[in-house]
């Protein structure tokens, strides 16, 4: 008896992809679904729908012609033949396409999957690329959900689309997300409030401290006061907890 166990991110895609490695048509199987598939929330909790697909066993020929077909010129090798190609297409595995255009392709489908699972059914994502750089941009009337505080759920929803990215490319992408311009309007916070803490670092003569930040922001700090030569900054502490801190020159 022939049986495969298939995954695929829906149950007719784990059949149809079943059916083809069996090399059989829908009438020739016993098809038993043993888990749906389940979406999951932020790319986390999914579930591929998972399917056991079994061969139907025909009906045993008489012995007489079981003895006809064993003595019939060359059905030996043809049967031979039958069951190497059958073996071929059970040992080969599937190989992904992968593409700068496939990567994007997949990272927008993700992006979206998610603002739906927040309920963000507007959600329009064009997207821009300069070498390994992809910069996307969402819009959206409730674009404040996909902010979040201090850009927290930006950043998580970046690093994810990044990782998407990353197994469909051919080479190495990064990836940033922005909605309704505030990259920018961050950078322009962060460079006021990092003038703020040098002032004060000197003003009170001892380190200050920021808050913990993706790197890219602790980037925007470092080259914002390294015009400034009465004070020094380097950051501390691990991902995702890693800070920078600002200390008087001395």
């Amino acid at each position: 008896m022939k049986q495969i166990t298939q995954t695929g991110t829906t149950v007719e895609n784990a059949i149809s992809a079943a059916l083809e490695k069996l090399q059989v048509t829908r009438e020739e199987v016993s098809i038993t679904v043993l888990q749906q598939e389940k979406k999951g929330f932020l790319g986390f909790g999914a579930k591929q729908a998972e399917v056991e697909v079994t061969l139907n066993t025909p009906e045993p020929a008489p012995v007489e012609e079981q003895q006809l077909e064993t003595t019939t010129t060359g059905s030996a090798e043809a049967e031979t033949a039958v069951v190497q190609e059958q073996e071929k297409v059970e040992e080969a595995e599937e190989i992904p396409v992968v593409s700068n255009d496939r990567a994007i392709e997949e990272t927008i489908k993700y992006i979206q999957m998610i603002a739906e699972g927040m309920k963000i059914e507007d959600l329009r994502i064009t997207h821009e690329q300069k070498g390994k750089q992809v910069n996307f941009y969402l819009e959206s009337e409730k674009v404040a959900m996909l902010i979040g505080k201090r850009g927290q759920t930006l950043n998580s929803l970046q690093q994810l689309a990044q990782l998407v990215a990353n197994k469909y490319s051919n080479q190495f992408m990064m990836v940033q997300l922005d909605a309704e311009n505030y990259r920018e309007r961050r950078q322009e916070t962060l460079e006021q409030l990092a003038d703020r803490m040098a002032d004060k670092a000197i003003r009170t003569g001892s380190r200050v401290q920021f808050e913990p930040m993706p790197s890219y922001e602790r980037k925007v700090i470092h080259q914002a006061l390294s015009r400034r030569l009465d004070i020094d900054t380097h950051s501390e502490g691990k991902d995702p907890n890693r800070y920078l801190v600002i200390e008087p020159h001395r």
